[in-house]
């Protein structure tokens, strides 16, 4: 009996939910029976329009309705550049790896390494970033590692790309932050006592980064773990060279450029660190502007 009655309760509902998807409208696609050139303009427009939401759902029809011709490879670079002005980097990486790898040759694939290297970069982070992340060297360096490698790659393959001077200018500055990274965490060991690691972080700084101006600090931390281990003749090594290579260093006089009062600046700011290049020129398909 009670078998009997869930069944007909069950086919009640179920007659219930069917009928009651008649209530609701069929949502329709505005875009159907759209040419590819109509989905690209609309697609283009939004993003212009900073509607990157809607351009990227465009891109991604345009691409799946038309994939062959010029608009299917916009549709995928356009596609990667709205999605990183949306923050979503999972898929903005994903279409520029998709274009590098799908049109090795186009004339614009330069651009595409160029975007992977911005995406990691993550240089636009709005007013919170600048407050809690006044530069890149106290992120984890492996996204420094991944920008710099595509900038890298983009300046090797592409010497006469328009987006070569800015690279290179990232470049550098990643150099220098990446290079700051290790002899903060080199102070960290230090001060908490961790002097072998400490040393072994500084100078892993100066072997892989050299030349930069966190190496200044990188010999001091190296000089003071050297003296705490009791290898004087290593500290007096590392000071002469520090000597040597900064006389003017601010760790053997003692003096800052720092005044009193700003307390609120940064020691790394002071390696050159926030120096950086300019954007390039702006992207090929850009022609609104």
């Amino acid at each position: 009996m009670q078998s009997t009655t869930f069944r007909v309760v069950a086919c009640a509902l179920l007659a219930l939910a069917l009928a009651g998807c008649g209530l609701f409208p069929e949502v329709k696609d505005e875009t159907a029976g759209w040419s590819a050139d109509r989905l690209y303009n609309a697609a283009h427009d939004a993003m212009v329009q900073g509607n990157y939401s809607r351009a990227t759902k465009l891109f991604d029809q345009l691409e799946a309705r038309f994939p062959y011709g010029r608009y299917a490879q916009q549709a995928i670079l356009e596609s990667a550049y709205a999605n990183w002005r949306a923050n979503e980097t999972a898929a903005a990486i994903a279409a520029a790896d998709r274009f590098i790898r799908t049109y090795p040759n186009h004339p614009n694939v330069d651009y595409a390494y160029y975007l992977k290297g911005l995406v990691y970069f993550r240089e636009d982070q709005g007013l919170i970033g600048f407050v809690y992340e006044l530069d890149l060297a106290e992120r984890d360096p492996k996204e420094m590692r991944s920008s710099f490698a595509a900038f890298k790659e983009l300046t090797t393959k592409f010497p006469e790309s328009q987006y070569y001077q800015d690279s290179i200018a990232r470049m550098r500055y990643l150099n220098n932050a990446m290079a700051t990274y290790e002899v903060n965490v080199a102070s960290y060991y230090y001060k908490r006592g961790a002097y072998i690691a400490a040393a072994n972080r500084a100078q892993g700084a100066l072997v892989n980064f050299p030349q930069t101006p966190a190496n200044e600090k990188a010999l001091d931390v190296l000089r003071a773990s050297y003296t705490k281990l009791g290898m004087t003749q290593l500290a007096d090594d590392s000071k002469a060279i520090l000597a040597k290579t900064y006389p003017d260093s601010r760790y053997l006089t003692g003096q800052t450029d720092r005044s009193w009062w700003e307390f609120w600046r940064k020691e790394e700011s002071q390696f050159g660190v926030q120096a950086t290049g300019q954007m390039a020129a702006k992207p090929w398909w850009q022609f609104w502007d």
